[in-house]
């Protein structure tokens, strides 16, 4: 007997003003589970907080595509079935063009194991939840991914949002508490940096495996780097940021084209930060 929700009834303690602020995330939603009376549960609660048009789907082949019809606020999905891999679908919507290849994905089942929840950490996958689950604790998942947003890493390797700060009940991981952030301006302006030229160091050594993520994940760091440098009042980083955006300006750049850009800026790096990069 399918055992998804262990509250007699859907109750939330939510305010009003709660509702309204998460209205905008759950007005369209996707499920892909194989399961269907599970479907419909899930289905009925978020439209008791909410949700407007809600489409369920158990093929991974079609929730993509209706991924692309429907641009979902909020998607759920089972972690396997027998047309589906949850892991995988997120990965696609990830690496995808969809309008929707940023919200948030709420991954759900019964195999709460540590191997599960790094896979669907490291899939792009922004909360995990464990079934049976209470309503509170579906509320819970749905209010973090609406009103706590996390920073957007686009990779080559990774991309989704911050891993770090993870905030699935079931991950213990380092870097999840609000205290491991950055304490002053400065510090978060440091670490912003070295990350950007971190993942621009990654994109054009794994340029060869996926081209087109390579310049995604380079235009969102030259982005990220033109702002802090905007906001730093850096100048020799804004002349760099500036070369590298002119590069990707120019159709599809080569791993060539992007090599001369890409290793100006991270010349700027700190000694320190080259040698391990570089180790």
């Amino acid at each position: 007997m399918l055992a998804l929700i262990s509250e007699p009834s859907f109750v939330f303690t939510a305010d009003a003003k709660t509702l309204n602020r998460i209205e905008p995330v759950v007005r369209r939603i996707l499920i892909v589970d194989p399961n269907t009376a599970s479907a419909r549960l899930l289905l009925d609660i978020m439209k008791s907080i909410g949700a407007r048009e809600i489409v369920s789907e158990t093929d991974e082949g079609r929730a993509l595509e209706h991924a692309r019809e429907l641009e979902p606020g909020l998607i759920f999905t089972e972690r396997s079935g027998p047309r589906l891999d949850g892991e995988q679908f997120a990965r696609k919507i990830r690496r995808s063009n969809l309008s929707c290849r940023r919200v948030p994905i709420i991954m759900m089942t019964a195999e709460a194991t540590a191997s599960s929840i790094k896979g669907a950490r490291d899939a792009g996958i922004h909360e995990f939840l464990r079934k049976p689950f209470t309503a509170g604790d579906l509320f819970k998942r749905v209010e973090n991914v609406a009103l706590k947003p996390r920073e957007w890493i686009e990779a080559v390797g990774y991309v989704g949002p911050d891993r770090r700060r993870f905030n699935s009940g079931e991950y213990a991981g380092p870097q999840k508490r609000s205290a491991d952030k950055p304490k002053t301006a400065g510090e978060a302006a440091v670490a912003a940096k070295d990350q950007a030229m971190r993942i621009l160091a990654a994109s054009l050594a794994q340029f060869d495996s996926d081209p087109m993520q390579a310049v995604r994940a380079s235009r969102q760091q030259a982005e990220s780097l033109k702002a802090l440098a905007v906001r730093t009042g850096d100048t020799r980083l804004a002349v760099a940021t500036a070369a590298l955006e002119s590069c990707l300006a120019q159709g599809a750049p080569t791993k060539a084209a992007l090599a001369g850009p890409i290793n100006a800026i991270l010349a700027l790096a700190p000694p320190e930060t080259q040698l391990a990069r570089a180790g």
